[in-house]
């Protein structure tokens, strides 16, 4: 019964991967795609736990862990290099 489920996540997930690229694409806004990409960064390391789940090992928790530190590090420099013109000063 946890394979139907965890199946049904996948599919889930790839959908919304899916249909966060297609905003990323054509975001009327600047802003609208950058919360796009951090979304799909999120459905991302979902699409981890989940494939650690089904294959049981822990591996992929830690992969989404260090996926999420970089996706968040990730989208908070580039929404400030959007709004001063730089990363560092």
């Amino acid at each position: 019964m946890i394979t139907y489920a965890l199946i049904f996540a996948f599919a889930c997930y790839g959908l919304a991967l899916l249909l966060n690229l297609y905003r990323v694409m054509t975001g009327p806004e600047l802003s609208d795609r950058i919360l796009a990409l951090d979304t799909m960064v999120i459905n991302a390391i979902a699409l981890l736990i989940l494939y650690g789940i089904l294959r049981s090992t822990a591996v992929y928790f830690e992969a989404s862990m260090l996926f999420a530190m970089v996706g968040f590090i990730s989208t908070v420099a580039y929404c400030r290099y959007l709004l001063r013109g730089g990363i560092i000063e």
